[in-house]
């Protein structure tokens, strides 16, 4: 029996922000980093949500740790918004996701993603850094009750960040049309978001700025369906050593997901979805082999790194490291809904596949 759920209220469009001025609220919390802080963006989100009262915290950082959530749901809790819109990547909507959670407190949730690769503005997922490893909290309450997609927000991506965050919507699409929880609502998201995906991610790479909003919905479509499906061992892998080595989650993925897709061939049915991005062949083992060959030569189009190696982790360290990857591996709840049961072996397999080790 499928279930499919999303509560959040989607706005896209360029210009977008304007929505702002309907929320009605009084005591507004603004949640991004200093970055959006500077270039006036936040004082641009309270003065169009007109609040009582504001309130701007800024305390926020890649893969925000526990001890950061902990600091800045002691601000929220003090203030005691009726509002909070959290504007940035996903290590600031997760940031503002995990305060929200653990403050206790009933806010309308806005999420402005400034990014398009984490979907964090329509997941029931926020990922903390705890003591070197990334976990995913997963509770229906981290879901926001708004999102806003601005394409003006989209207009100076660095090229390393649009090929970083549109490997994770390639990876979200695919790890979610093969899951185990995967369904038709679910799995036509996420084959429009990968194919979408596909087309827009080089375009937008390479500066096209009307690829821009079509990457941004892209990854949006992405996330509502692996929100319902679940992921898999990509992103798993990814959480893990991601925590370690602190590497770009997308990067990471870039590197992965190759790998992954050959072990779970014969267990994910790949092959529509291939087949949708124009990456498949006739019969299903070559679709699933195009796919992974494409896949490789867009990273490369992209400039990023296919292994480990090259994204600056030693051989020795890896080997030293092992043992704490598999174990924060097998304890992500993405492992669950992989399409192929996920053990040491199999782990031990992909890693030295991407290691990138002579």
């Amino acid at each position: 029996m499928e279930q499919f759920f999303c509560k959040t209220k989607i706005i896209s469009g360029t210009g977008a922000l304007q929505s702002l001025k309907e929320l009605c609220c009084k005591r507004l919390m603004v949640v991004g980093d200093p970055y959006f802080q500077k270039n006036g963006t936040l004082d641009q989100v309270v003065t169009l949500a007109q609040p009582s009262q504001s309130c701007i915290y800024t305390g926020v950082e890649p893969d925000p740790s526990a001890h950061l959530v902990a600091k800045g749901t002691a601000q929220l809790k003090a203030f005691a918004p009726d509002t909070v819109v959290a504007i940035g990547g996903g290590s600031a909507i997760d940031c503002a996701k995990a305060m929200v959670y653990f403050s206790g407190l009933q806010v309308f949730f806005v999420a402005i993603p400034t990014t398009s690769g984490a979907g964090s503005e329509v997941t029931n997922f926020a990922v903390i850094t705890h003591d070197g490893v990334k976990t995913p909290l997963v509770d229906d309450a981290l879901q926001p009750d708004m999102a806003i997609l601005d394409g003006a927000l989209l207009q100076n991506l660095p090229k390393s960040l649009i090929a970083d965050a549109g490997f994770d919507v390639l990876a979200h699409a695919l790890e979610a049309a093969v899951a185990k929880n995967a369904g038709g609502i679910s799995g036509a998201l996420a084959q429009w978001a990968f194919s979408t995906g596909c087309e827009m991610l080089p375009r937008s790479f390479e500066g096209d700025l009307s690829a821009r909003l079509g990457m941004h919905q892209a990854a949006t479509a992405a996330a509502m369906a692996f929100s319902s499906a679940g992921l898999g061992l990509c992103h798993a892998l990814s959480h893990s050593l991601g925590g370690l080595y602190h590497i770009p989650h997308g990067r990471l993925n870039a590197i992965l997901l190759p790998a992954v897709i050959g072990a779970n061939s014969g267990w994910g049915n790949y092959a529509p979805i291939a087949r949708s991005s124009a990456m498949g062949g006739a019969a299903d083992a070559m679709a699933v082999r195009s796919l992974k060959s494409g896949l490789i030569s867009l990273r490369k189009r992209l400039r990023l790194p296919s292994t480990l190696t090259q994204a600056g982790v030693s051989a020795a360290r890896l080997r030293t490291d092992t043992p704490a990857i598999i174990r924060g591996t097998l304890s992500d709840p993405c492992c669950s809904t992989n399409p192929r049961p996920v053990d040491e072996q199999l782990i031990r397999g992909i890693l030295k596949e991407v290691s990138g080790a002579v």
